[in-house]
């Protein structure tokens, strides 16, 4: 008897180690206490303004999401930015971005399987602040200007799902976030695509790829003309998220979050106080939804004389305008993200082996193994039962 128990013990213990594994790397941000109020700026120094506007009225741990050019890795800067965020407050949404003017680009280079290389290596050798390292995949693709001037959604979407292999492979702490699309393009050739049309071709090209990223990125703008009235529930409104969300599931049976990184009404049409209105009523009835985690106004500072004065939350003396304090009033909830224990600076960013690329839609992130105990419990109650 002794002897059929160490050999079934044996082939057990061996079989065990084929058995697939769980894994509890990021935390999902629609089950713990959550402050979805964010806002949209370009430069590092902006984050304590940003703190003041997000984490006002009752709120802690809102969200800046900020872009990261392909020729901008200073690792002393970066660090800084993550400490400093870690001291406000705030939990960073990192947009990865090649190279371009933020206020005047024609078109922003197509990126490359080395820059999503260089991206993963480079932002693991950082120490952030929460647990959830959030990644959104370079931005507005269905519009050819924001890549290299071509429309490719099977380029896209091989891109995507290499991302999402390659950042997991370096920390499975990355978040992985769909970049947000036009929400208003047409279908034009070689210039833009409706961004439905788009989505269903990058699940053409990479079947399941909505399967493979951890949240969707959404630019739910009230369009048309960045002037729709909030309570307008369209496809291309400040609804275009739930449209969204509804394709992608359609197309993964993946019930993903959502991460508005970009939205916002246009001044050039409606005065403040019209926009301040629609703030509050589209945080109350529209963006209050469970599934979006996170709603990051675009932009805090506008610039002056620029395509994104007319965003700006802010006036020309850098106070806050009448945008900015409607949304700091907003009633907010204290955030209770995992918080790293530890900030250390890292001085150079240290070379991972990654993995090769891979365009399958069957390609899945790296996991640490963690194996179901209950089972394993079980079954040893079950053998000792059979000693005695």
């Amino acid at each position: 008897m002794k002897r059929f128990l160490y050999t079934f013990l044996t082939l057990f213990l061996g079989f065990l180690f084929l058995l697939p594994f769980k894994s509890f790397a990021i935390e999902n941000p629609v089950s713990i206490p959550n402050n979805k109020i964010g806002v949209h700026i370009l430069f590092p120094s902006e984050l304590n303004d940003a703190a003041n506007l997000i984490n006002s009225s009752g709120g802690d741990w809102g969200y800046v999401t900020i872009p990261i050019q392909a020729g901008d890795k200073d690792i002393e800067k970066w660090q800084k930015f993550m400490d400093d965020a870690k001291r406000l407050h705030i939990i960073p949404i990192i947009r990865l971005a090649t190279e371009g003017d933020y206020f005047n680009t024609t078109a922003w280079r197509k990126p490359t399987d080395e820059d999503v290389l260089d991206f993963a290596n480079f932002l693991n050798s950082l120490s952030w602040p929460v647990k959830n390292r959030y990644i959104v995949v370079f931005n507005e693709v269905n519009r050819s200007d924001e890549w290299g001037g071509d429309l490719d959604p099977g380029e896209y979407a091989n891109l995507l799902s290499y991302a999402v292999t390659t950042f997991k492979s370096v920390n499975n702490d990355f978040f992985i976030i769909s970049g947000g699309l036009d929400n208003a393009a047409p279908n034009f050739a070689g210039k833009y695509m409706d961004e439905y049309d788009y989505m269903v071709a990058m699940n053409q090209a990479v079947p399941g790829i909505f399967s493979l990223v951890d949240g969707l990125g959404s630019h739910s703008y009230p369009n048309p003309g960045f002037s729709q009235m909030p309570y307008i529930l369209t496809s291309q409104s400040i609804d275009s998220f739930n449209f969204e969300r509804d394709l992608a599931y359609r197309l993964s049976n993946k019930n993903l979050p959502i991460f508005i990184t970009e939205t916002g009404w246009s001044e050039d049409v409606l005065s403040q106080d019209q926009i301040a209105d629609y703030f509050k009523y589209a945080f109350s009835y529209v963006w209050s939804d469970n599934d979006v985690v996170a709603v990051t106004t675009f932009l805090l500072q506008g610039g002056q004389q620029s395509p994104f004065t007319k965003f700006s939350l802010t006036n020309a003396d850098g106070s806050g305008n009448a945008i900015f304090k409607a949304l700091q009033e907003i009633s907010k909830i204290k955030g209770k993200p995992t918080i790293n224990p530890g900030v250390t600076v890292a001085m150079e960013a240290t070379p991972t082996n990654l993995p090769a690329k891979i365009f399958t839609a069957t390609a899945q992130p790296k996991t640490s193994p963690v194996p179901d105990t209950s089972t394993i419990e079980k079954f040893f109650k079950w053998l000792f039962m059979l000693s005695n």
